[in-house]
């Protein structure tokens, strides 16, 4: 990111498609194409890793670290691919265009893997499907056997499984694996179609020289592939219970702060066998992504620890994180770590200078350049360095135009035309926005695809420290016109970030 560019924040489940939730299919190439046409270099996701109904299909909560979401596999391209039929593709109830279903979704992808696992059992060419499942084998056999288990038991958490299996007991998983080979195999299918899907896409993106900028959760899920497999890497007892989780300090979003409940490493057991798991997770998801925005980076230089008993986050404590040590040995072992270090929110010197060690940009938002002092507020944009990637907003934050008519204090309005230095209307706010953004020193610009249409919070992606509600919104298929893209692109020829 030494360039001067700009991109669009869009998840691939807000994607139009008739299937209940956007996916990996045609209209997936549709926005490479209008990305393009919009001068864009980057389009910027949420993690595309498995979610769950339980934590509300937050794609910050994940089972697996390796995974991909089955959800994000499109039905069409199976189709065309030979997986499917057409006429198994079609859809007998309608599914909602409008918001995210994710139980509609899920039953009816369910039932055309189902058809096509059985049409590739009896006709399916087998080579690439064993040739994928030998290179995965080091995250995909456990995944398999964690998925399978978890169905067997009734979606119970691995810790309520019955002993030998929980404890990973090698005869009893040797034995549930010969019992279930079927099973295994079925998840691994799907796991195939997911990673064949998403390294089609990526494979069209870059070649039309469009980056994709991935998503990683710092955290894992206490029910999850990776707590169950290596349980010594997280802080647990002796049980496998929780002694600590995540979380952070009373904060913009929270007066109470934020219990996000994850377990949090045992960062002197990683140390001991080099880090061996962050490193198998940086080089699979440098092979998924070009740039990799890393979520709650202050967590590598200390982090908010949460008795797990305790019910608010205000009793937690700051820990020390490995700091530049893990660094080092990821720098060792590539040749470039293309990071952006999501570092908002209370942050300390020694996140700053593991930052500028290490060459990693950071992030500003403009929504929170409007309050308190203008001269020393680093997300004014007057106040950006060049090497950082400027956003409007998050997935966190409200729409510009929601945050305006809903949010806005008195004093932050007051404050818009200090900052933007700009006229404007309140009709045409997100449109100052992006252009003041653009205008910028930022070497990157991110915006928001709501942004971009000026929707108001019908528009928003997630209200943090609530479950609910969230992670639904979807693009209208005819949102994509040749206008609005030809305006994307006067504004960003216009600030030098054609791409």
């Amino acid at each position: 990111m030494h360039k001067r560019h700009s991109g669009i924040l869009l998840h691939l489940t807000s994607l139009p498609s008739s299937f209940g939730i956007g996916d990996m299919g045609p209209f997936a190439y549709a926005f490479v194409d209008f990305l393009i046409a919009s001068g864009q270099k980057y389009w910027q996701l949420l993690p595309i890793n498995p979610t769950d109904g339980i934590n509300g299909n937050s794609p910050y909560s994940c089972s697996s670290a390796f995974g991909g979401n089955p959800l994000l596999i499109s039905p069409e391209m199976m189709a065309i691919e030979g997986f499917l039929r057409p006429y198994d593709v079609k859809i007998l109830l309608p599914l909602s265009e409008d918001k995210v279903d994710y139980s509609k979704a899920k039953l009816f992808k369910d039932k055309i893997f189902k058809i096509a696992f059985r049409r590739f059992q009896k006709e399916g060419d087998r080579g690439d499907f064993d040739r994928f499942v030998s290179e995965q084998h080091y995250w995909l056999e456990d995944f398999a056997l964690f998925m399978v288990i978890k169905e067997v038991f009734g979606g119970r958490s691995w810790n309520e499984w019955p002993r030998p299996l929980r404890t990973r007991q090698p005869q009893a998983l040797k034995d549930f694996a010969r019992r279930k080979f079927s099973d295994l195999e079925k998840v691994k299918f799907i796991q195939y179609l997911f990673f064949r899907q998403w390294h089609k896409l990526k494979a069209y993106a870059n070649g039309k020289n469009v980056a994709i900028i991935g998503d990683i959760p710092i955290y894992v899920n206490y029910d999850s592939v990776e707590v169950w497999r290596h349980p010594s890497f997280f802080k647990l007892d002796s049980e496998g219970h929780l002694k600590f989780i995540s979380g952070c300090p009373p904060d913009y979003f929270s007066r109470t702060g934020q219990r996000w409940g994850n377990p949090v490493y045992n960062w002197a057991q990683l140390k001991k066998v080099k880090y061996s798991w962050w490193v198998e997770r940086i080089a699979h998801d440098l092979q998924m992504f070009d740039y990799l925005r890393i979520d709650h980076f202050r967590g590598f230089a200390g982090f908010w620890q949460i008795p797990a008993h305790e019910k608010l986050a205000v009793f937690g404590r700051w820990v020390k994180g490995p700091g530049a040590r893990f660094f080092k040995v990821l720098s060792k072992r590539f040749k470039a770590l293309p990071i952006i270090a999501e570092d908002l929110g209370e942050i300390t010197p020694d996140v700053t200078e593991l930052m500028k060690r290490f060459g990693f940009p950071g992030m500003r938002v403009l929504l929170f350049a409007f309050n308190g002092d203008m001269h020393g507020n680093p997300h004014v944009p007057a106040n950006y360095p060049v090497h950082c990637v400027a956003y409007t907003g998050t997935h966190d934050n409200n729409t510009v135009q929601g945050w305006y008519h809903h949010e806005a204090k008195g004093h932050e309005k007051a404050n818009l035309h200090q900052v933007l230095q700009i006229k404007f209307t309140p009709r045409i706010l997100h449109w100052a926005m992006i252009e003041v953004l653009m205008r910028s020193r930022a070497q990157t610009v991110i915006v928001p695809m709501p942004d971009f249409l000026g929707l108001k919070e019908k528009g928003r992606m997630n209200i943090p420290a609530t479950k609910v509600n969230n992670w639904q919104w979807r693009l209208k298929a005819k949102a994509l016109t040749t206008p609005l893209a030809h305006k994307i692109a006067r504004i960003t020829k216009k600030t030098d970030r054609f791409h």
